[in-house]
């Protein structure tokens, strides 16, 4: 198989797996923690960073990182893409390599993630039989799948909905300017607003959250996960009703402490072999000044 069918029957495959159907994917972030049991993270990074995925090769944990971003579309497909060189363990060397020779392992991290966020079936399902399609169907299928125009646009003409000239042209629209044009600006205004927030690993910032909780872990620190002040992380653990617990100090009495038995008699042969100006026995004076 080429890339791309290897991307679609992969893609296909973890949509089987966990039982996923063919339905439009919610929040990325929550379903691949969910599902894989990975730790993923919306990053503050700079704005040429997408995504990354790192592994411990003794223990086989596996971090996926994106950077949040005003681009929603974009934050999804890279979250598929990255789970795609996971699936596919593209585990490579960074300070090794040919980039050249990564293009087959890119191109299939790609149609993963397409066939991911818009199976083909789902895509039927949702058009039917219908003739000539519109731009507005486009916009429909962009918001419904939460997917960018272009990919979009080649999930239409895989389907057999349109032709090739036909998805070059849509591949060159926008998602604000559909978003503008067929009245769900306020749905995209949501997603940019949510694409924007960074976000911890749910695993570790629950383990934040329970030392906080036994007493044992800053507000601060909760606050540093996060990616917030730590006034809005205090307000927001007080709200939820998250009290750090009072840890007494336990004081030992005296009578419990342990017996020590102390060897005095090294330093009584250093002290008898001093004379009585303080000065070694057989030593030499020295000129401090």
């Amino acid at each position: 198989m080429n890339a791309e069918e290897e991307g679609r029957v992969a893609a296909g495959q973890f949509r089987r797996e966990h039982r996923l159907g063919t339905q439009p994917l919610g929040d990325l972030v929550a379903l691949i923690e969910q599902v894989t049991g990975f730790d993923v993270a919306v990053l503050d990074v700079g704005p040429d960073e997408h995504g990354l995925t790192m592994r411990d090769p003794k223990g086989g944990a596996v971090f996926i990182g994106v950077a949040r971003t005003r681009k929603p579309m974009r934050q999804r497909s890279t979250l598929a893409h990255e789970l795609g060189h996971v699936r596919f363990e593209d585990w490579i060397d960074s300070q090794a390599g040919d980039w050249a020779a990564r293009r087959f392992e890119e191109i299939r991290a790609d149609a993963f993630a397409r066939h991911l966020l818009v199976p083909k079936e789902g895509l039927l399902d949702f058009l039917g039989d219908r003739g000539a399609l519109s731009v507005a169907d486009l916009s429909a299928v962009v918001q419904r799948f939460v997917v960018s125009p272009s990919i979009a646009a080649i999930a239409l003409h895989d389907a057999g909905y349109i032709d090739v000239a036909l998805k070059r042209e849509w591949m060159n629209l926008s998602t604000p300017q559909l978003a503008f044009r067929f009245g769900w600006i306020d749905h995209y205004r949501a997603l940019q607003a949510d694409s924007q927030h960074s976000r911890a690993p749910q695993r570790l910032l629950t383990r934040a959250i329970t030392a906080y909780a036994e007493g044992v872990l800053s507000v601060q620190a909760v606050a540093n996960l996060r990616g917030i002040p730590a006034e809005d992380a205090k307000a927001e653990l007080d709200e939820a009703g998250m009290t750090p617990a009072e840890r007494p100090i336990a004081w030992s009495a005296a009578d419990d402490l342990p017996d020590v038995d102390v060897d005095l008699s090294s330093l009584d042969e250093l002290l008898n072999a001093l004379d009585p100006d303080g000065d070694p026995a057989n030593g030499t004076a020295k000129d401090d000044g």
